[in-house]
């Protein structure tokens, strides 16, 4: 029989250290023979290359040296590596520069300058040629390198804001790639570019005769990707509402769309490196589609349409970065689900069944039945439209508890992103302990289709604000928590609609956790990264015209409205929210006596990296939460 405890005080099979332990996997790459894998693992704050003779049934290998650490910072970060030609080609966390080293062994070496940064190295189908994303003072472009590193690197690619995505023709005479300018981010409309690929005598290749193949000011496009045997190249485009595959035939130039229905293809593209569709040998295609935070793997014969196949991931719903060998018809991808971290696998078109595990990101130690499945749900928010997340509910193998569970509603960051039915850390945290767990995707999120992210344009601070309220609401009236224990967390984005939510709504949510939370609109526009620099016009409008919706969904304007205990977590290298926003918070809150935690956490950016303050998290966390919400 299982033990009554009370929600919220169940003894949780995932301790913080074994959340704090769980490694990042990235990148899943196939050297051009296809006998050789490899990927990126996220070990605390260093990343490490690893590679794998697959086709004979090696182990895993560290291939980097234990003094360089792979990571780009290009944006977000992502496109960290790739292999070709028997030799990996990676970015140094520490200098930036793109280092080549042999798959045999030996030592790692740069090849290109130790200055500005660089992303998405990609090599030529001859191997001679690298070219990566480049930034440089702020300024990007696409530039070229010899994989030998014997040359100096040039632009070949400039006069965008942003680039990202590059890739080869099989040939190696054309060259494609995704390019725009501010104030829109890759989601709201970007180019897909297409151009021929010339080589001057004694210099590096040059493009030449660029046109633009798809996209535009209010159409996004992402990840175009050549047909091996040359003669068409894919993209996803949101033209007609949703994130959909086009396949171009080069010759003629008659593009087909070859998806449909109301399924989400493409996603937010706030890292370099990312994909979502894969081309074989053959010529299949292969993509991830996305329905109500679903993910199902997608396959497409030679000149047929895309139909869902989940027979080649079972018990799989996230589905990340597929890669296809380029020797057969072997798909490599990331697989998870809720209650599954992600795992490296690979499936074999022609012999499905299921899928050959090489990596796992955890022991995986808890069984299922101890873990909670997420469920899609749906609500009407303040104004009558739907609003959509997942629900976690409580989950042990050990305890139970009467009434209704108290509910923690997590906010994605972003705000223009999601939620997928993916391992989701928090949620478990929370589950396994005795809380439900909400995970709005709020209006504005994507995953719903072009409209339904629209529909944040200006309204940054409202309907994220209300749909997690509604939600919340509409979970307890539904018996599935308790109205009087309700907890907002998030970060970031998500850490901003905790503030506003504070302010707009006191009293509503017990408590809440605020990681590394925007709390004043004008100094963020003034203070963030290039890449989101203009974020601010779309959410929220262009300044100085907007100066008064800005200081209205400003935390720190309104800070005298929060009465709620509150815990402020902030990384003190960040970046992106930079310190001083959660000072500013914390201040006023200091000042007027409101209950509160304030954590910030030496050498760490925006998020946690480094094992040990993952840990000290979770654990402050479960402390703060008893605290307020358990014991009051």
């Amino acid at each position: 029989m299982k033990e009554r405890r009370m929600f919220g005080l169940w003894e949780s099979p995932l301790s913080a250290r074994s959340l704090a332990n769980v490694i990042r996997l990235s990148d899943p790459a196939w050297d051009t023979d296809g006998r050789t894998i490899g990927w990126v693992e996220g070990r605390s704050d260093r990343g490490v290359l690893v590679v794998q003779d697959h086709a004979e049934g090696g182990a895993p290998r560290d291939l980097t040296p234990p003094e360089l650490s792979v990571r780009a910072f290009v944006g977000y970060g992502g496109g960290d590596m790739t292999l070709s030609h028997g030799a990996a080609y990676f970015v140094g966390q520490a200098d930036q520069r793109i280092y080549r080293q042999e798959l045999a062994g030996g030592p790692a070496r740069p090849i290109t300058p130790a200055f500005g940064a660089a992303s998405t190295p990609t090599v030529s189908p001859d191997g001679r040629w690298l070219v990566y994303v480049s930034t440089y003072e702020d300024v990007d472009a696409l530039a070229i390198v010899d994989t030998e590193g014997r040359r100096w690197p040039q632009r070949i690619a400039t006069g965008r804001d942003f680039y990202m995505q590059p890739d080869w023709h099989p040939a190696g005479d054309r060259l494609a790639w995704v390019e725009w300018d501010h104030p829109n981010m890759p989601w709201d409309g970007t180019e897909t570019k297409l151009a021929n690929v010339v080589f001057p005598e004694g210099g590096l290749p040059q493009l030449a005769g660029a046109t633009t193949i798809a996209g535009g000011a209010s159409t996004a496009t992402y990840q175009p990707i050549f047909t091996r045997d040359g003669a068409a190249m894919l993209y996803v485009s949101d033209e007609t509402g949703w994130g959909h595959v086009y396949r171009r035939d080069l010759a003629t130039g008659e593009t087909r769309r070859i998806s449909s229905g109301e399924g989400e293809f493409g996603e937010p593209a706030w890292n370099q490196g990312m994909r979502r569709i894969t081309v074989t040998p053959a010529g299949r295609v292969t993509g991830v589609r996305t329905r109500l935070a679903f993910d199902t793997l997608t396959v497409a014969e030679p000149g047929g349409e895309l139909a869902d196949r989940p027979d080649l991931h079972p018990g799989y719903t996230a589905i990340g970065l597929p890669v296809a060998s380029p020797a057969d018809e072997r798909i490599a991808f990331f697989g998870g689900s809720g209650q599954q971290t992600a795992r490296l696998v690979v499936a074999d078109l022609e012999a499905p069944g299921a899928p050959r595990v090489l990596r796992r990101a955890s022991g995986e130690t808890v069984p299922a039945a101890a873990l909670s499945a997420p469920q899609a749900v749906d609500w009407q928010s303040f104004d009558g439209e739907l609003a959509h997340g997942l629900y976690y509910p409580p989950a042990s193998a050990r305890f139970e508890a009467e009434g209704a569970p108290p509910l923690v509603v997590v906010i994605h960051g972003g705000p223009t992103s999601m939620v997928a039915a993916a391992w989701n850390a928090y949620a478990q945290f929370f589950a396994t302990r005795g809380y439900a767990v909400l995970l709005p995707n709020y209006r504005g999120s994507t995953g719903y289709g072009r409209e339904y992210m629209l529909k944040l344009r200006h309204s940054w601070g409202v309907y994220d604000v209300q749909d997690a309220k509604y939600g919340a609401e509409a979970m307890a009236a539904r018996g599935l928590a308790d109205r009087r224990r309700l907890v907002i967390f998030g970060g970031s984005a998500g850490g901003y609609t905790v503030l506003q939510s504070l302010v707009d709504e006191p009293g509503f949510y017990r408590a809440a956790v605020c990681m590394f939370g925007i709390s004043n609109q004008f100094t963020l526009v003034a203070d963030t990264h290039k890449f989101e620099a203009r974020y601010s016009d779309s959410l929220l409008g262009e300044l100085p015209g907007a100066a008064a919706r800005y200081r209205d969904r400003s935390p720190l304007f309104h800070a005298s409205k929060i009465q709620d205990p509150v815990a402020v977590f902030q990384g003190e290298i960040d970046r992106v929210v930079p310190r001083e926003q959660s000072d500013a918070i914390v201040g006023s809150l200091r000042a007027r006596g409101v209950p509160h935690e304030y954590h910030l956490y030496e050498g760490e950016g925006h998020g946690w990296r480094k094992t040990e303050t993952i840990e000290a998290f979770y654990t402050a966390v479960e402390r703060f939460l008893r605290q307020y919400v358990i014991y009051t």
